[in-house]
């Protein structure tokens, strides 16, 4: 799936000059964690977040003052936490050369821009233009979407395939002392695990099997230190 297809197209933006109180207003009007900073071109410049404004002298969360060693090596630094935790325009605050997407920038991509970066939204634009905003949300509307599908009519024999199919791809899976039973749709699991992990993984798998009903672990965990065994639950 591509961002095109995901992203809200009515994406709301401010200028660099756009003062801090208007930018948060429209945050909290529009529930939106984050803005786009366009210049008078259309050109994108910045965004401004709700992270960007929670240090702010306003409020008394702009940490205390620099001490005299900072002041005298690094004046610079200091007096640019200033005008971030003081400044009143939206110039002041934001974050400079912000990361974004193209409409073709696929969800797997999307998704680990927004894990790497800890970023909620990202701006997506086309020859140099804003057309839109993808979030944190959009994605987990998509998630939703698919959990509450209802799988299509599956067989007991398509469900073991399936799950034979997804351990014997899976390079951290046992390849070899697994049995997997499937009747009435209830899969049955026996064998060996050599890790907690692994079982919990096995179990993943064996539940996402499209028209499974329960998943019943019988699975033991064989310590490779000891060789000692336990039982599932033991």
């Amino acid at each position: 799936m591509k961002t095109a297809e995901l992203m809200n197209r009515n994406s709301l933006s401010v200028l660099p000059a756009t003062l801090v109180t208007d930018a948060a207003r429209i945050m909290l009007a529009h529930r939106v964690s984050g803005l786009p900073v366009l210049d008078e071109q259309g050109r994108l410049v910045g965004i401004v977040t709700e992270g960007d404004l929670i240090r702010r002298a306003e409020i008394g969360t702009d940490g205390a003052q620099a001490g005299w060693l900072k002041s005298l090596l690094m004046p610079s630094a200091v007096a640019a936490e200033y005008v971030h935790t003081h400044a009143r325009h939206v110039s002041g605050v934001m974050t400079h050369n912000p990361v974004f997407v193209t409409p073709e920038t696929g969800l797997e991509e999307v998704a680990q821009l927004m894990q790497r970066k800890h970023i909620k939204r990202l701006p997506v634009m086309e020859h140099g233009k804003l057309v839109g905003i993808i979030s944190r949300s959009d994605l987990l509307r998509v998630l939703a979407r698919k959990l509450l599908n209802t799988p299509a009519e599956s067989s007991d024999e398509s469900i073991a395939n399936y799950i034979k199919s997804e351990i014997s791809h899976a390079n951290w899976a046992p390849k070899s002392g697994l049995r997997i039973k499937v009747a009435n749709k209830i899969v049955q699991l026996d064998g060996t695990v050599f890790s907690d992990e692994e079982r919990q993984a096995v179990i993943c798998i064996a539940e996402n099997a499209p028209g499974v009903k329960e998943v019943q672990d019988n699975l033991i965990f064989v310590d490779p230190g000891s060789g000692l065994a336990f039982p599932a639950g033991g």
